[in-house]
Protein backbone atom coordinates (compact mmCIF):
# COMPACT_ATOMS: atom_id res chain seq x y z
CA UNK A 1 0.00 0.00 0.00
CA UNK A 2 1.33 3.26 -0.89
CA UNK A 3 1.12 5.47 2.31
CA UNK A 4 0.71 9.41 2.79
CA UNK A 5 3.79 11.90 4.10
CA UNK A 6 3.54 14.29 6.55
CA UNK A 7 2.80 17.39 4.72
CA UNK A 8 6.45 19.01 4.67
CA UNK A 9 10.45 17.97 4.99
CA UNK A 10 11.76 18.98 8.41
CA UNK A 11 13.30 22.00 9.07
CA UNK A 12 17.47 22.08 9.05
CA UNK A 13 18.49 22.83 12.79
CA UNK A 14 22.36 23.92 12.86
CA UNK A 15 24.63 21.59 14.97
CA UNK A 16 28.29 23.32 15.29
CA UNK A 17 27.83 25.30 11.68
CA UNK A 18 27.05 21.65 9.92
CA UNK A 19 23.33 21.33 8.79
CA UNK A 20 21.42 18.72 10.35
CA UNK A 21 17.84 17.48 10.31
CA UNK A 22 15.36 17.40 13.20
CA UNK A 23 13.86 14.05 11.55
CA UNK A 24 13.80 11.46 8.73
CA UNK A 25 14.26 12.34 4.71
CA UNK A 26 10.24 12.90 3.83
CA UNK A 27 11.28 13.36 -0.34
CA UNK A 28 8.06 11.82 -1.78
CA UNK A 29 8.64 8.82 -3.91
CA UNK A 30 6.33 6.65 -5.33
CA UNK A 31 5.56 4.07 -2.69
CA UNK A 32 5.43 6.89 0.00
CA UNK A 33 3.35 10.36 -1.02
CA UNK A 34 3.39 14.20 -0.01
CA UNK A 35 -0.28 14.44 1.81
CA UNK A 36 -1.17 18.14 -0.18
CA UNK A 37 -3.84 20.35 -0.16
CA UNK A 38 -5.06 18.84 -3.70
CA UNK A 39 -4.90 15.17 -2.50
CA UNK A 40 -1.28 12.95 -2.21
CA UNK A 41 1.54 13.45 -4.43
CA UNK A 42 3.56 10.94 -6.29
CA UNK A 43 7.24 11.68 -7.71
CA UNK A 44 8.11 8.99 -9.88
CA UNK A 45 12.15 8.99 -10.64
CA UNK A 46 12.87 9.18 -14.06
CA UNK A 47 17.30 8.99 -14.50
CA UNK A 48 18.43 10.87 -17.17
CA UNK A 49 14.76 12.11 -17.37
CA UNK A 50 14.98 9.15 -20.50
CA UNK A 51 11.24 7.92 -21.21
CA UNK A 52 10.13 5.26 -23.47
CA UNK A 53 6.88 5.54 -25.30
CA UNK A 54 4.78 2.89 -23.37
CA UNK A 55 6.39 4.16 -19.76
CA UNK A 56 5.06 7.59 -20.96
CA UNK A 57 1.82 5.94 -21.19
CA UNK A 58 2.00 4.06 -18.08
CA UNK A 59 2.76 7.39 -16.41
CA UNK A 60 -0.48 9.08 -17.99
CA UNK A 61 -2.39 5.93 -16.76
CA UNK A 62 -1.75 6.83 -13.61
CA UNK A 63 -2.74 10.36 -13.47
CA UNK A 64 -5.58 9.84 -15.36
CA UNK A 65 -7.23 6.77 -13.27
CA UNK A 66 -5.92 8.12 -9.90
CA UNK A 67 -4.67 11.81 -10.25
CA UNK A 68 -5.50 14.72 -11.51
CA UNK A 69 -5.13 13.81 -15.17
CA UNK A 70 -1.55 16.10 -15.49
CA UNK A 71 1.52 15.58 -15.42
CA UNK A 72 3.84 17.45 -13.51
CA UNK A 73 7.49 17.73 -14.49
CA UNK A 74 10.41 18.98 -11.43
CA UNK A 75 13.62 20.42 -11.55
CA UNK A 76 15.46 17.37 -12.07
CA UNK A 77 13.67 16.06 -15.04
CA UNK A 78 11.37 13.67 -12.89
CA UNK A 79 7.39 13.45 -12.97
CA UNK A 80 4.35 14.31 -10.52
CA UNK A 81 1.75 12.85 -10.23
CA UNK A 82 -1.11 14.95 -8.29
CA UNK A 83 -4.56 14.54 -6.85
CA UNK A 84 -4.17 11.41 -5.92
CA UNK A 85 -6.93 10.17 -3.64
CA UNK A 86 -6.79 8.23 -0.52
CA UNK A 87 -8.34 5.16 -2.14
CA UNK A 88 -5.67 4.77 -4.64
CA UNK A 89 -3.52 1.85 -2.90
CA UNK A 90 -0.87 -0.13 -4.92
CA UNK A 91 -2.91 0.69 -8.02
CA UNK A 92 0.18 3.08 -9.04
CA UNK A 93 3.23 1.25 -7.78
CA UNK A 94 1.80 -1.79 -9.99
CA UNK A 95 1.21 0.02 -13.77
CA UNK A 96 5.02 1.61 -12.71
CA UNK A 97 6.37 -1.58 -12.20
CA UNK A 98 4.82 -3.27 -15.32
CA UNK A 99 6.14 -0.31 -17.14
CA UNK A 100 9.71 -0.58 -15.75
CA UNK A 101 9.73 2.14 -14.00
CA UNK A 102 10.28 1.60 -10.27
CA UNK A 103 12.87 -1.38 -10.67
CA UNK A 104 13.58 -1.59 -6.78
CA UNK A 105 11.26 -0.27 -4.25
CA UNK A 106 14.26 -0.18 -2.03
CA UNK A 107 16.10 2.46 -4.30
CA UNK A 108 13.34 4.07 -5.82
CA UNK A 109 14.03 7.59 -4.50
CA UNK A 110 17.66 7.05 -4.66
CA UNK A 111 17.55 7.03 -8.47
CA UNK A 112 18.04 10.68 -8.37
CA UNK A 113 20.27 10.89 -12.10
CA UNK A 114 20.15 14.64 -14.10
CA UNK A 115 21.36 14.05 -17.70
CA UNK A 116 22.32 16.61 -20.76
CA UNK A 117 18.96 16.37 -22.57
CA UNK A 118 20.73 16.49 -25.75
CA UNK A 119 23.31 14.20 -25.46
CA UNK A 120 24.46 12.16 -28.18
CA UNK A 121 22.24 14.19 -30.79
CA UNK A 122 23.60 17.50 -31.55
CA UNK A 123 27.54 16.58 -31.66
CA UNK A 124 28.65 16.23 -28.07
CA UNK A 125 28.98 12.42 -26.68
CA UNK A 126 26.27 10.18 -26.02
CA UNK A 127 25.17 8.89 -21.90
CA UNK A 128 22.75 6.16 -22.29
CA UNK A 129 25.71 3.80 -21.27
CA UNK A 130 26.85 5.43 -18.43
CA UNK A 131 22.90 6.44 -17.57
CA UNK A 132 22.09 2.46 -17.76
CA UNK A 133 25.44 1.46 -15.78
CA UNK A 134 24.86 4.21 -13.61
CA UNK A 135 21.10 3.22 -12.50
CA UNK A 136 21.74 -0.62 -12.40
CA UNK A 137 24.42 -0.33 -9.90
CA UNK A 138 22.56 2.41 -7.47
CA UNK A 139 19.95 -0.22 -7.61
CA UNK A 140 22.00 -3.05 -6.99
CA UNK A 141 23.86 -1.35 -4.13
CA UNK A 142 22.26 -2.20 -0.48
CA UNK A 143 24.21 1.01 0.80
CA UNK A 144 23.02 3.30 -2.12
CA UNK A 145 19.53 2.09 -0.55
CA UNK A 146 20.10 4.61 2.52
CA UNK A 147 20.69 8.05 0.11
CA UNK A 148 18.13 10.62 0.68
CA UNK A 149 15.44 11.54 -1.97
CA UNK A 150 17.44 15.15 -1.95
CA UNK A 151 20.96 13.60 -3.16
CA UNK A 152 21.67 14.02 -6.82
CA UNK A 153 24.01 12.50 -9.87
CA UNK A 154 24.77 14.09 -12.91
CA UNK A 155 26.12 12.67 -15.95
CA UNK A 156 26.73 16.06 -18.19
CA UNK A 157 28.25 15.60 -21.98
CA UNK A 158 30.80 18.34 -21.96
CA UNK A 159 28.66 21.44 -22.53
CA UNK A 160 28.53 21.87 -18.63
CA UNK A 161 24.42 22.34 -18.82
CA UNK A 162 23.79 19.97 -16.13
CA UNK A 163 27.71 20.30 -14.33
CA UNK A 164 25.87 23.99 -13.62
CA UNK A 165 23.30 22.37 -11.15
CA UNK A 166 25.16 21.96 -8.17
CA UNK A 167 24.71 17.95 -8.07
CA UNK A 168 26.49 15.76 -5.20
CA UNK A 169 28.53 13.74 -7.49
CA UNK A 170 28.76 14.54 -10.99
CA UNK A 171 30.82 12.95 -13.85
CA UNK A 172 31.56 14.58 -17.12
CA UNK A 173 32.86 13.51 -20.41
CA UNK A 174 36.19 14.36 -21.35
CA UNK A 175 37.86 13.19 -24.39
CA UNK A 176 37.95 8.98 -24.32
CA UNK A 177 37.38 9.33 -20.90
CA UNK A 178 35.62 11.27 -17.76
CA UNK A 179 35.97 13.67 -14.95
CA UNK A 180 34.26 13.17 -11.76
CA UNK A 181 33.27 15.75 -9.49
CA UNK A 182 32.32 15.76 -5.63
CA UNK A 183 30.07 18.28 -4.51
CA UNK A 184 30.49 21.76 -5.98
CA UNK A 185 34.27 22.25 -5.79
CA UNK A 186 36.68 23.13 -8.45
CA UNK A 187 38.64 19.52 -8.16
CA UNK A 188 37.66 16.81 -10.29
CA UNK A 189 39.28 13.11 -10.82
CA UNK A 190 40.20 11.94 -14.50
CA UNK A 191 38.26 8.57 -14.75
CA UNK A 192 38.04 5.95 -17.52
CA UNK A 193 34.81 5.82 -19.47
CA UNK A 194 34.82 2.51 -18.49
CA UNK A 195 34.64 2.91 -14.53
CA UNK A 196 33.02 6.35 -14.61
CA UNK A 197 29.57 4.91 -13.28
CA UNK A 198 31.35 2.79 -10.86
CA UNK A 199 33.58 5.69 -9.03
CA UNK A 200 29.97 7.76 -8.90
CA UNK A 201 29.21 4.85 -7.05
CA UNK A 202 31.51 4.69 -4.56
CA UNK A 203 31.68 8.71 -4.38
CA UNK A 204 28.04 8.21 -3.01
CA UNK A 205 28.95 5.74 -1.01
CA UNK A 206 31.66 7.10 0.69
CA UNK A 207 29.62 10.36 1.10
CA UNK A 208 27.27 8.28 3.21
CA UNK A 209 29.83 7.33 5.29
CA UNK A 210 30.90 10.74 5.76
CA UNK A 211 27.19 11.67 6.56
CA UNK A 212 26.77 9.32 9.03
CA UNK A 213 27.44 11.41 12.44
CA UNK A 214 26.39 14.56 10.65
CA UNK A 215 22.75 14.06 9.65
CA UNK A 216 23.83 15.37 6.02
CA UNK A 217 21.56 14.73 3.47
CA UNK A 218 24.11 16.48 0.37
CA UNK A 219 26.67 16.96 0.26
CA UNK A 220 27.03 21.14 0.28
CA UNK A 221 25.78 20.08 3.90
CA UNK A 222 28.65 18.63 5.55
CA UNK A 223 31.30 20.54 7.49
CA UNK A 224 34.03 22.16 5.75
CA UNK A 225 35.83 19.30 7.31
CA UNK A 226 33.79 16.54 6.48
CA UNK A 227 33.76 17.63 2.79
CA UNK A 228 37.62 17.96 2.44
CA UNK A 229 38.03 14.12 3.84
CA UNK A 230 34.96 12.86 1.76
CA UNK A 231 37.39 14.18 -1.55
CA UNK A 232 39.99 12.30 0.15
CA UNK A 233 38.66 9.27 0.40
CA UNK A 234 37.02 9.48 -2.85
CA UNK A 235 40.40 9.90 -4.34
CA UNK A 236 41.63 6.92 -2.30
CA UNK A 237 38.81 4.35 -3.15
CA UNK A 238 38.70 4.93 -6.62
CA UNK A 239 42.62 4.66 -7.33
CA UNK A 240 42.46 1.22 -5.31
CA UNK A 241 39.99 -0.20 -7.67
CA UNK A 242 41.51 0.93 -10.48
CA UNK A 243 38.55 3.84 -11.59
CA UNK A 244 41.10 6.64 -12.04
CA UNK A 245 43.50 7.09 -15.36
CA UNK A 246 45.89 9.34 -13.30
CA UNK A 247 46.30 10.10 -9.52
CA UNK A 248 45.41 13.36 -8.26
CA UNK A 249 42.96 15.76 -9.08
CA UNK A 250 42.50 18.54 -11.76
CA UNK A 251 41.12 21.80 -11.69
CA UNK A 252 38.20 22.20 -13.64
CA UNK A 253 35.27 25.12 -12.63
CA UNK A 254 32.07 24.14 -12.32
CA UNK A 255 29.72 26.24 -14.47
CA UNK A 256 27.61 28.68 -12.68
CA UNK A 257 24.65 29.21 -15.05
CA UNK A 258 22.47 26.07 -16.43
CA UNK A 259 21.55 26.75 -19.88
CA UNK A 260 18.58 24.94 -21.08
CA UNK A 261 18.03 23.74 -24.55
CA UNK A 262 17.02 26.24 -27.20
CA UNK A 263 13.14 25.31 -28.24
CA UNK A 264 12.83 24.58 -31.38
CA UNK A 265 14.70 21.98 -33.91
CA UNK A 266 17.71 20.62 -32.92
CA UNK A 267 20.17 19.58 -35.49
CA UNK A 268 23.39 17.38 -35.67
CA UNK A 269 25.22 14.54 -37.05
CA UNK A 270 23.50 12.23 -36.02
CA UNK A 271 19.96 12.37 -35.34
CA UNK A 272 17.45 15.77 -36.17
CA UNK A 273 15.40 16.49 -32.78
CA UNK A 274 12.79 19.05 -31.20
CA UNK A 275 12.98 20.66 -28.03
CA UNK A 276 9.99 21.94 -26.57
CA UNK A 277 9.02 24.26 -23.17
CA UNK A 278 6.10 23.24 -20.64
CA UNK A 279 4.57 26.49 -19.35
CA UNK A 280 5.36 26.29 -15.81
CA UNK A 281 5.84 21.92 -15.97
CA UNK A 282 2.39 21.63 -16.33
CA UNK A 283 1.16 18.98 -19.57
CA UNK A 284 -2.43 18.52 -20.05
CA UNK A 285 -3.53 14.52 -21.04
CA UNK A 286 -3.88 15.76 -24.95
CA UNK A 287 -0.06 17.24 -24.43
CA UNK A 288 1.21 14.18 -23.08
CA UNK A 289 -0.34 12.31 -25.95
CA UNK A 290 1.00 14.74 -28.40
CA UNK A 291 4.42 13.99 -27.65
CA UNK A 292 4.56 10.42 -26.62
CA UNK A 293 2.81 9.87 -29.92
CA UNK A 294 5.61 11.44 -31.56
CA UNK A 295 8.41 9.90 -30.05
CA UNK A 296 6.06 6.25 -31.00
CA UNK A 297 6.14 7.80 -34.45
CA UNK A 298 9.97 8.36 -34.71
CA UNK A 299 12.76 7.78 -32.21
CA UNK A 300 10.46 6.34 -29.20
CA UNK A 301 11.99 7.71 -26.65
CA UNK A 302 11.19 11.22 -25.14
CA UNK A 303 13.69 13.23 -22.91
CA UNK A 304 12.24 15.37 -19.88
CA UNK A 305 15.11 18.44 -18.89
CA UNK A 306 15.23 19.85 -16.10
CA UNK A 307 14.33 23.26 -17.24
CA UNK A 308 10.73 21.75 -17.74
CA UNK A 309 10.97 20.55 -20.64
CA UNK A 310 11.00 17.82 -23.21
CA UNK A 311 13.44 17.00 -26.34
CA UNK A 312 11.93 14.40 -28.92
CA UNK A 313 15.12 12.54 -30.47
CA UNK A 314 14.72 11.68 -34.13
CA UNK A 315 15.72 10.74 -36.86
CA UNK A 316 12.99 12.27 -38.04
CA UNK A 317 13.54 10.39 -41.73
CA UNK A 318 14.58 11.55 -45.16
CA UNK A 319 12.81 14.89 -44.85
CA UNK A 320 13.93 15.33 -41.28
CA UNK A 321 13.81 19.11 -40.91
CA UNK A 322 10.26 19.17 -42.93
CA UNK A 323 9.13 16.75 -40.17
CA UNK A 324 10.50 18.52 -37.21
CA UNK A 325 9.05 21.39 -38.50
CA UNK A 326 5.76 20.08 -38.97
CA UNK A 327 6.29 18.10 -35.22
CA UNK A 328 7.03 21.77 -33.61
CA UNK A 329 3.74 23.09 -35.44
CA UNK A 330 1.29 20.75 -33.44
CA UNK A 331 3.08 21.29 -30.44
CA UNK A 332 2.96 25.20 -30.61
CA UNK A 333 -1.23 24.74 -31.56
CA UNK A 334 -0.95 22.73 -27.93
CA UNK A 335 0.75 25.30 -26.07
CA UNK A 336 3.92 24.27 -25.87
CA UNK A 337 7.20 26.57 -26.33
CA UNK A 338 8.66 25.98 -29.47
CA UNK A 339 11.06 29.12 -29.87
CA UNK A 340 12.94 31.22 -27.65
CA UNK A 341 10.18 34.37 -28.51
CA UNK A 342 7.68 32.57 -26.70
CA UNK A 343 6.80 35.17 -23.64
CA UNK A 344 6.44 31.79 -21.41
CA UNK A 345 10.17 31.09 -22.02
CA UNK A 346 12.16 31.35 -18.51
CA UNK A 347 8.97 31.65 -16.36
CA UNK A 348 8.71 29.28 -13.54
CA UNK A 349 6.93 28.82 -10.29
CA UNK A 350 6.32 26.68 -7.75
CA UNK A 351 2.56 24.69 -7.53
CA UNK A 352 1.40 27.65 -4.85
CA UNK A 353 -2.11 27.58 -4.19
CA UNK A 354 -4.55 26.06 -3.73
CA UNK A 355 -2.08 22.99 -3.99
CA UNK A 356 0.29 23.46 -1.14
CA UNK A 357 -0.82 24.15 2.31
CA UNK A 358 2.35 26.21 3.23
CA UNK A 359 2.01 29.01 -0.08
CA UNK A 360 0.74 32.08 0.58
CA UNK A 361 -0.27 32.80 -2.89
CA UNK A 362 -1.72 31.19 -6.28
CA UNK A 363 2.11 32.22 -8.08
CA UNK A 364 1.56 30.16 -10.83
CA UNK A 365 -1.72 32.42 -11.74
CA UNK A 366 0.51 35.14 -10.45
CA UNK A 367 2.78 34.54 -13.80
CA UNK A 368 0.44 33.94 -15.64
CA UNK A 369 -1.05 36.86 -15.60
CA UNK A 370 2.62 38.70 -15.22
CA UNK A 371 3.96 37.06 -18.49
CA UNK A 372 5.06 39.97 -21.27
CA UNK A 373 7.87 40.52 -23.46
CA UNK A 374 11.05 37.70 -23.31
CA UNK A 375 13.34 38.83 -20.39
CA UNK A 376 17.11 38.52 -20.28
CA UNK A 377 17.05 36.96 -17.07
CA UNK A 378 14.71 33.71 -16.35
CA UNK A 379 12.04 34.32 -13.25
CA UNK A 380 10.69 31.72 -10.68
CA UNK A 381 7.68 32.46 -8.39
CA UNK A 382 7.81 31.15 -4.96
CA UNK A 383 4.56 30.84 -2.97
CA UNK A 384 6.70 30.83 0.18
CA UNK A 385 10.45 31.07 1.32
CA UNK A 386 11.11 27.89 0.75
CA UNK A 387 11.30 28.35 -2.90
CA UNK A 388 10.79 24.76 -4.03
CA UNK A 389 11.82 24.06 -7.42
CA UNK A 390 13.76 27.38 -8.09
CA UNK A 391 16.58 27.19 -10.84
CA UNK A 392 20.47 27.60 -10.15
CA UNK A 393 22.59 30.64 -11.51
CA UNK A 394 21.11 33.62 -11.98
CA UNK A 395 17.43 34.71 -11.88
CA UNK A 396 14.50 36.60 -10.49
CA UNK A 397 13.35 35.53 -7.07
CA UNK A 398 9.75 36.57 -6.76
CA UNK A 399 8.22 35.17 -3.43
CA UNK A 400 4.97 35.52 -1.77
CA UNK A 401 5.93 37.13 1.77
CA UNK A 402 2.79 38.54 4.38
CA UNK A 403 4.33 42.05 3.67
CA UNK A 404 3.80 41.42 -0.52
CA UNK A 405 5.93 39.80 -3.24
CA UNK A 406 9.34 40.76 -2.64
CA UNK A 407 11.26 40.83 -6.04
CA UNK A 408 15.10 40.08 -5.90
CA UNK A 409 18.02 39.11 -8.41
CA UNK A 410 20.35 36.31 -7.49
CA UNK A 411 23.70 35.45 -8.37
CA UNK A 412 24.82 32.17 -7.46
CA UNK A 413 21.92 31.59 -4.72
CA UNK A 414 22.40 35.26 -3.23
CA UNK A 415 19.58 37.18 -3.27
CA UNK A 416 19.91 40.85 -3.75
CA UNK A 417 16.52 42.75 -2.74
CA UNK A 418 15.41 45.15 -5.49
CA UNK A 419 11.93 45.69 -4.55
CA UNK A 420 8.48 44.92 -2.52
CA UNK A 421 5.42 44.74 -3.99
CA UNK A 422 1.69 45.09 -2.49
CA UNK A 423 -1.32 44.16 -3.69
CA UNK A 424 -1.14 45.59 -7.31
CA UNK A 425 -0.90 43.09 -9.92
CA UNK A 426 0.41 45.65 -12.36
CA UNK A 427 2.76 47.28 -10.72
CA UNK A 428 3.79 43.83 -9.63
CA UNK A 429 4.75 42.75 -13.39
CA UNK A 430 5.95 45.66 -14.21
CA UNK A 431 8.50 45.20 -11.59
CA UNK A 432 8.96 41.85 -12.33
CA UNK A 433 9.49 42.56 -16.12
CA UNK A 434 12.17 45.30 -15.20
CA UNK A 435 13.95 43.48 -13.04
CA UNK A 436 13.90 40.77 -16.05
CA UNK A 437 15.44 43.10 -18.16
Amino acid sequence: MLAAMPESAPSPRSTGGAPTRSGGDACPGTLRLHRADDGALARVRVPGGVLRADQADALLAVAERFGDGELHLTSRGNVQVRGLGADCGSGPAELLTAAGLLPSAAHERARNIVASPLAGLDGRPALGTWLTALDRLVCGSATAAGLSGRFLFALDDGRGDVDALGADVTLIAEGDGGLLRVGAGDAVFPVSAAEGPRAALLAAEAFLRAARDSGAWRVKDLPDAARAALVAEVAEVTRVVGAVTRPGTVLRPRPHTATAPRPGPVSGPHATAISVGVPLGRLAPRQWRLLTGTARRYGGELRLTPWRGVVVPGPFGQNGEAAAAEVLRATAAAGLITGPDSPWTGVGACVGRPGCAKSLADVRAEAGAAVGPVGRLPVYWSGCERRCGHPHGEWIDVVATPDGHRISHVRGERPEPRATVRDDPSALAAAVAEARA
